[in-house]
C-alpha cells in the first residue's frame, strides 16, 4: 500500500510542474489505468458447514473481532478499441487478523469453538472484476449504455484454538481453512457525463440472480464518481462504490453461505488517451 502511494505521489508531483489548462474533455477514453487507494469497509456473515454438522453464521466483526475498516491499493484499466465497446478489468486484495475471547459457541465446519474460549483468525479477500459497456447513446458531452459487470470474489478465511474455556493454551490445535469462490455477476447501466472543462461524471449499476455454479446468489452493485483532469492527460478520480453478495452454496469445494458487503471510497490517479 505504501509502495502504491508513493507512486501515486510521485507521479502528481512530477505533473505538478506542467501547467493546467483548459481542454475538451469527451466523456469516454479509449484507454485509461487508475491506480490509488480504496478506503475500504466490508461487512461479512460468513457459515461453513462440516461432513457432519451445519456450520454457525458468524459475523466476521462482532463474533471474530475482525477489523472491517481498511486502506489498500487498487489498480484498473479501460480499453475501447471499437467506437461503441469498451473493456475494463480491476484488481485489489484486503486482508485481516485477530485473536478474541469469543462470547457463544461458534461451529466452523467440524469444530467448534465453546463461549470464553480463545480463538485466533485470518481472512484474505481477493477482488478480480471484469466489465462490458455497450455505449448505445453518444453525445458530444454525455454518453450511456448496458453494462455487463462480474466482480469474482476469492475468500479465504481461517480458524483456531488459542486457549480453551480454562484459559490453557491450546496443544496441537488445528487450523480450520476455508477457501470461497464467490462469482458476481451484475447486468445493468452505465452513464458517462462532462459537465464542464476538466470534470467528468459517471455511475453504473447492476443487478443480478441466479444459479451459477452451485452458487445461488443475489447481488447487487453500484458505483458514483466525479474525475477532475487539470492536465489533458492526466488527472484524479474520486468514487464510492457499493458491492453486496447474498450467496448460498453446496460446491465440492465450499458448503456454507456468505453474506458480503463491500463499500468505501476510491481515491485514484488517472491516466488516459
Amino acid at each position: 500500500m505504501k509502495r502504491t502511494w508513493l507512486a501515486v505521489g510521485a507521479v502528481a508531483l512530477g505533473l505538478a510542474g506542467v501547467p493546467a489548462h483548459a481542454q475538451d474533455l469527451t466523456p469516454l477514453d479509449h484507454f485509461s489505468v487508475r491506480v490509488g487507494g480504496y478506503v475500504s469497509t466490508w461487512d461479512t456473515d460468513f457459515r461453513a458447514n462440516g461432513t457432519t454438522q451445519r456450520g454457525t453464521e458468524i459475523d466476521l466483526n462482532r463474533d471474530l473481532g475482525l477489523d472491517d475498516n481498511n486502506t489498500i491499493g487498487y489498480f484498473a484499466v479501460t480499453w475501447r478499441p471499437w467506437e461503441d465497446h469498451e473493456f475494463g478489468f480491476a484488481y485489489y486484495t484486503n486482508d485481516a487478523d485477530s485473536t478474541r475471547t469469543i462470547q457463544r459457541d461458534i461451529t466452523f465446519q467440524d469444530q467448534t469453538y465453546l463461549a470464553t474460549s480463545t480463538v485466533s483468525t485470518d481472512v484474505g479477500i481477493d477482488a478480480y472484476e471484469g466489465t462490458y459497456n455497450w455505449w448505445v447513446v453518444q453525445n458530444d458531452n454525455w454518453t450511456l449504455g448496458p453494462r455487463l459487470g462480474l466482480i469474482w470474489y476469492k475468500i479465504d478465511l481461517s480458524i483456531s484454538l488459542v486457549r480453551d474455556v480454562n484459559g490453557q493454551a491450546a496443544v496441537n490445535s488445528r487450523r480450520e481453512t476455508v477457501s470461497a469462490d464467490l462469482p458476481s455477476p451484475t447486468i445493468g447501466g452505465s452513464w458517462r457525463w462532462v459537465p464542464a472543462d476538466q470534470w467528468r461524471v459517471s455511475a453504473d449499476a447492476g443487478y443480478f440472480a441466479a444459479d451459477i455454479e452451485n452458487v445461488d446468489a443475489d447481488v447487487l452493485f453500484a458505483r458514483a464518481g466525479v474525475e477532475w483532469f487539470p492536465w489533458e492527460q492526466a488527472g484524479f478520480s474520486l468514487d464510492y462504490t457499493l458491492s453486496n453478495v447474498d450467496a448460498e452454496s453446496d460446491a465440492d469445494d465450499f458448503d456454507g453461505s456468505v453474506d458480503f458487503i463491500d463499500a468505501g471510497l476510491r481515491l485514484g490517479f488517472v491516466y488516459r488517451w
